[in-house]
């Protein structure tokens, strides 16, 4: 594929589906985690389910990582500067690792103080902590995976990856019920067994992509001059990745807030919230998909100066993400409660499940707009405008909405419908910044047009 030159809808699709894919099974990964959860109790499924803002950190670093190394090694490549290419690549790497020590810290010594925060019970706290202890002991894996996987993602291979992450989901399946329940000499673990299956899974995963990126002709061609530590390189990594990582992180703080308020129904209602919004993630996976794909198209096009091609692959994308999110959502709608009553088969946790899904698919088509966006600024280097649409989105957002559900003492109910008006209103405005940002910003006077 040439990211400067191919069709830019038939790029899409193709960057797209293979990313798509990978992050089916990324997410069904988590599912299958909450499955086994429910398997052991309800306490524990909402456990896993609260542990959801705190391992969300990781996943927030992930994103900034993958985002940095994509756009900052894509606009080398665009730009057809090799040196820059490599140093990006090696520092990003560096740059995974000490953020991971950083993140690590983090998650070890606060996860307990978040659980209360979010008014959970002891039996609550203590299952959850089982998870997350595991789990932040190996972040390094995470952030590594990542890291070299930014170098693959900007040259536009998105098959890797998928590949990686479905060999993951596998693994997953089979070492959960092991290390859950026990199997032979492997003594039945529970809860702390979902964080051990993660971290095996992710070890696997690490050593793929290593061979993976070893044999890369770029990455043939480094030598002792790319691997000294350069500061520059280190500045442009930091300042591409932390605002991102930083304002995604809000969605931990924006989930710890719903927490709260849905906790106020009890520890059942946290549970059927947690397993509709881990289906809401399966739904989600086509824009993260196209986000991929648009990431790497943009931030190779920019580097080339070719602000038509910018500027078709994000309204194309747009009209893609919209379409499917508006069919997901009637899917979701319809099946609300069969869904639900997959993960568990207490009425309760069922019911809250179902009541939170069918308010949700009416947000469904208004997240294209908020996704997309952010990954066109990111691609552009331009982290600081995705970090202020999340800041309005995952800190101002839900605290409006707590705030307005506080005052009218809202139900479980009403909560949710005044999260959906919210977010649809921000979207709009959102779509019409970036259309501002077309007009004033990119001038498509100075394209450079390729044949």
């Amino acid at each position: 594929m040439n990211l400067l030159k191919d069709n830019v809808p038939k790029l899409v699709r193709k960057l797209a589906v293979p990313a798509m894919v990978g992050t089916l099974f990324q997410t069904l990964y988590n599912i299958v985690d909450t499955f086994f959860a429910g398997k052991i109790s309800p306490e524990a499924l909402s456990a896993l389910s609260k542990s959801f803002p705190i391992y969300f950190i990781i996943i927030a670093t992930s994103i900034g990582v993958t985002v940095a190394g994509t756009s900052l090694i894509g606009n080398s490549i665009g730009e057809k500067n090799n040196k820059k290419t490599l140093y990006y690549f090696s520092h990003i790497v560096y740059y995974g690792i000490l953020v991971s020590i950083f993140i690590t810290f983090l998650g070890l010594n606060f996860a307990e103080n978040v659980f209360f925060l979010m008014g959970s019970t002891d039996e609550v706290v203590s299952l959850g902590l089982d998870y997350t202890n595991i789990i932040y002991s190996g972040s390094i894996l995470f952030i590594l995976v990542v890291s070299l996987n930014s170098l693959l993602h900007a040259e536009g291979d998105t098959k890797t990856y998928r590949d990686v992450l479905i060999l993951s989901f596998l693994l997953n399946i089979l070492l959960n019920p092991i290390f859950i329940f026990g199997f032979l000499f492997i003594p039945a673990f529970g809860v702390k067994g979902i964080g051990i299956a993660t971290i095996i899974s992710q070890f696997v995963s690490f050593i793929i992509i290593l061979f993976k990126v070893i044999k890369n002709p770029r990455v043939l061609k480094i030598t002792n001059e790319f691997l000294l530590p350069k500061f520059i390189y280190f500045k442009n990594i930091f300042f591409q990745s932390m605002p991102i990582t930083i304002s995604i992180c809000g969605y931990a703080l924006a989930a710890a807030i719903i927490f709260t308020y849905v906790g106020q129904s009890g520890e059942y209602a946290v549970a059927g919230y947690g397993v509709g919004t881990r289906i809401e993630q399966v739904v989600l996976l086509p824009i993260l998909g196209i986000n991929t794909a648009i990431i790497s198209i943009i931030a190779q096009n920019y580097g080339a100066r070719n602000f038509d091609r910018i500027k078709q692959c994000y309204f194309t994308a747009i009209q893609y993400a919209f379409i499917i999110m508006l069919t997901s959502g009637i899917i979701v709608f319809i099946s609300a409660g069969f869904i639900t009553s997959i993960f568990s088969s207490d009425p309760e946790v069922i019911e809250y499940g179902k009541r939170y899904l069918k308010i949700s698919a009416f947000v469904l088509p208004a997240y294209p707009v908020f996704f997309l966006s952010n990954g066109f600024f990111m691609a552009l280097k331009k982290s600081e405008n995705a970090m202020i649409s999340n800041f309005f989105r995952n800190v101002l957002n839900p605290i409006l909405v707590f705030y307005i559900a506080k005052h009218i003492d809202a139900s479980f109910e009403t909560f949710f419908w005044i999260w959906v008006g919210i977010n649809w209103f921000f979207s709009i405005s959102y779509l019409f910044v970036v259309i501002y940002y077309f007009k004033a910003k990119l001038n498509k006077s100075s394209a450079v047009v390729h044949p």
